[in-house]
């Protein structure tokens, strides 16, 4: 399957940034990436004080080769960039080698 991480640094971000992207996550970027076509799925992961990041999986490489594209011409504006103050610092495709799904199944979700 077809990757791409996107990832932000919050060692130098302002302090309340995590919940700031979490709300930002909840209210806006859920929706957006719901249902978007070529995209399997999207996970927002983050470590406090230190690192943000997307986790994307695309079902063709024309959609993620995309996609890529288009979100690096503009990620020093993105809404994460303007979040945290500062541009990614890795958009990196990688192949998923593989997904397994536990007993309890799959669930979307966003904070609501």
């Amino acid at each position: 399957m077809l990757g791409l991480t996107v990832r932000w640094s919050l060692a130098e971000a302002p302090e309340g940034v995590e919940e700031q992207l979490a709300s930002y996550v909840a209210e806006t970027s859920h929706a957006r990436f719901t249902g978007m076509a070529g995209l399997r799925f999207k996970t927002w992961r983050q470590v406090p004080g230190e690192w943000f990041e997307g986790c994307y999986v695309f079902a063709t490489s024309e959609a993620r080769e995309d996609f890529q594209r288009s979100f690096t011409e503009g990620a020093a504006d993105a809404p994460g960039s303007r979040i945290i103050g500062s541009p990614p610092i890795l958009v990196e495709a990688c192949d998923i080698v593989a997904i397994a799904e536990g007993w309890e199944g799959f669930e979307a979700w966003g904070r609501a």
